[in-house]
Formats: C-alpha cells, structure tokens, sequence
C-alpha cells in the first residue's frame, strides 16, 4: 500500500499566541521625547495619542511643527479634540507641515486643492471595510493623511488603526527570515476596480500600472522596519510560488488585525486625526447606517519605499 503525506503548509498559523508580545512605540535606542508646546495623553502603549495645548486654526509656528512631526514619528497616529472654526484653509496649512497635497485618483475632485470629501448617508449605505494603507497600489505612497470631521453619526464610525512596525517585530523568525528581501506587488484593480467597467479599467491602467514594494520597508523618516502588505492592494510576493506567495499574503495581512497592535478613535464633532500612512494600516467601521457621516482628508504625498 502506498501511503500519501499531506503537505505542510508553508506556514504554521496556531490558534492563540502563547507569551508576551513586544509592543514597542519606538525602535530601540530612540531617545525619549520632550514635548515644550503639547500636551500627550496616549490611548495604547505603542500607538495613538491624543494632542493638547494646540489651537490649530492659529498659524503653525516652527517650532510647534517640529513637535507635531516627531508626535507623529513617535505615535504613528494623533489625535485632536474640539478644533472649532477649522476650515479648508487651515487644513491645508496642517498638511503642509509634512509635505504637499497628493489626490486620490479614484476620489472626487474638491475646490480646495487636495481636500477630499468623504461622505455616506442614508442614500449610500457603504460596504465593509478592509485594513489598509492608502495608496499603496502607487509608486510613491502617500505618507499621511489629515482627517477632520465635518458630521459625525451619535453612534458608530469609529476609525481604527494597527502598528505594522510592531507587526513585523511579533513575526516568528522564521517568516522574518522567508520574507527577508523580498518584494510584493499591488494593484488597485481588484479593490477599486471592482466597481468599474473594462473600459475604465483601461483608460486608467496606463496611469496606474501594477507596482512593487519591499515586504518589509524602512520608514522614510526613522528607518524603522515596517511591514508593508494590505488586504485589498498586494496581491502576490515576487520570486515564491503561488502556493507559498498565497500563504504568505494570506498570514501577513492578517497581523493588522490583532487588537493588541491596534488603537480605536470615537470621533466627535471638530476631531481631527493625523496618521503615518507608512508605519500603520487603518479601518473605517461602517456600522453607522441610515446616519450620517461626513470627513474631509488630505493626503501627504510620499516617496519610493526602500
């Protein structure tokens, strides 16, 4: 009798994790932070924290750019309460503080340059959401994006968002070692181009063409590892075979949604939120119909990952 062995998979996904988990806010050896202008109150160990003793409709001075850059840098995700009488304007000066508006290609056009209305209402139901980086389907991910509430349903709507850094650094060595260099591509045609017709689909394809990023990025401002694979945009890893690329894809996705790498925000009117686009994935929970819910977003344009 010939006996057959099942194949293992390629890698083992046990049902619970046994021991502690390295939650670290910063790469080891970062000195600790000493904030003059904000006040920082976090809302987890490693990721999200709420800012203080800012009044962002005033002008940006230097100096408090200089620590909301590094709040960010420590944080990932920041958080500000009761901003009233923040306008377009203002929005755009805060964005400023990191760079130059970058435009969602499948987002509609605003008057304001770069401002993005993001609406849904008892004549849009919305769909699930899915973590995610945005952007990442472009050559240059867009490096954050500012977030401000405009309408806000009584209940529901929270945003979440999950450290990848902290991610990678809870892999076993072994995935760490079998994703060592390797690269991934992403495309927005399975996610947004669901939505679309062939047609469409090919007026953009030369625009937006299938790109690859490391698995494993270096942030561009700490140099900290990061994994860098989404739900909706990668969809495969270079150079394995598809069974192994599926496996993998499959288990790396998965680690942005374990809730001790995760931070959960319950807006309010006047709430503005700032996020590393780079070091974190995020999910919108769409649990609010027939409410309203109303945001205006600005995205950072980025850089190539490395």
């Amino acid at each position: 009798m010939t006996s057959t062995v099942k194949p293992q998979p390629v890698i083992d996904k046990p049902l619970l994790h046994y021991g502690r988990r390295d939650l670290n806010r910063t790469a080891p050896g970062t000195p600790e932070t000493e904030y003059r202008i904000l006040s920082v109150s976090p809302l987890a160990p490693h990721i999200g924290a709420e800012i203080g003793g800012v009044d962002l409709t005033q002008p940006i001075t230097e100096e408090l750019a200089d620590e909301l850059r590094q709040a960010l840098l420590e944080w990932k995700v920041i958080f500000f309460r009761d901003q009233h009488g923040f306008e377009s304007s203002h929005h755009v000066d805060l964005a400023a503080v990191w760079g130059h508006p970058e435009a969602n290609p499948f987002f509609p056009k605003a008057e304001t340059a770069g401002v993005s209305r993001l609406a849904k209402d008892s004549m849009a139901i919305g769909t699930e959401n899915i973590w995610h980086s945005d952007h990442s389907f472009m050559a240059a991910p867009a490096l954050g994006s500012v977030l401000r509430s405009v309408e806000v349903p009584p209940a529901g709507g929270d945003t979440m968002w999950a450290d990848m850094a902290v991610a990678y650094d809870n892999l076993s060595d072994e995935v760490k070692e079998r994703i060592e260099g390797l690269t991934a591509v992403h495309d927005w045609v399975p996610s947004w181009g669901a939505m679309m017709t062939e047609e469409q689909i090919a007026q953009m394809r030369p625009r937006l063409p299938q790109v690859e990023h490391p698995v494993v990025v270096r942030h561009p401002r700490t140099g900290r590892r990061t994994l860098y694979v989404n739900e909706p945009f990668t969809t495969r890893i270079v150079g394995v075979s598809e069974e192994e690329s599926r496996e993998l894809v499959d288990h790396l996705t998965l680690q942005a949604r374990v809730p001790e790498y995760q931070v959960r925000f319950r807006w309010q009117p006047d709430s503005i939120v700032i996020w590393d686009n780079i070091a974190t994935q995020h999910y919108a929970i769409s649990d609010y119909f027939p409410q309203r819910r109303v945001m205006e977003r600005i995205a950072v344009a980025g850089v190539p990952l490395s």
